[in-house]
């Protein structure tokens, strides 16, 4: 998995970890590997406020997530003009009732 080819300065993963309690970094953790073994077509951008997933280099973003202190805020996008739909995702229950629509996601991303 690479990332996105910028001038921008880098920015960690693990800036992101950082302020995040104990469950929450465990939850990112797993929901990043997770994401990284969809395919080898997956590139990860860290952005200062939260980290996206997208599909090739033609920038088709299928996965944004944004850390807060206690959750994870999940957007979802099945092609470049739809409307994300987010979830709110606070324990583990949480992120295996939101991998299936990750799949869904990264399947039909256009």
């Amino acid at each position: 998995m690479s990332s996105f080819p910028s001038d921008k300065p880098v920015i960690p993963f693990e800036n992101h970890l950082e302020p995040l309690e104990d469950e929450g970094k465990a939850l990112l953790l797993d929901l990043r590997n997770f994401v990284k073994n969809l395919g080898n077509n997956v590139i990860e951008e860290v952005r200062p406020h939260r980290i996206t997933y997208a599909k090739s280099l033609t920038f088709r973003t299928f996965l944004d997530i944004q850390p807060t202190k206690d959750s994870l805020t999940i957007s979802l996008k099945q092609n470049r003009t739809d409307t994300p739909i987010s979830h709110q995702v606070k324990n583990l229950e949480d992120i295996e009732n939101v991998k299936p629509k990750i799949i869904e996601a990264y399947e039909n991303i256009r």
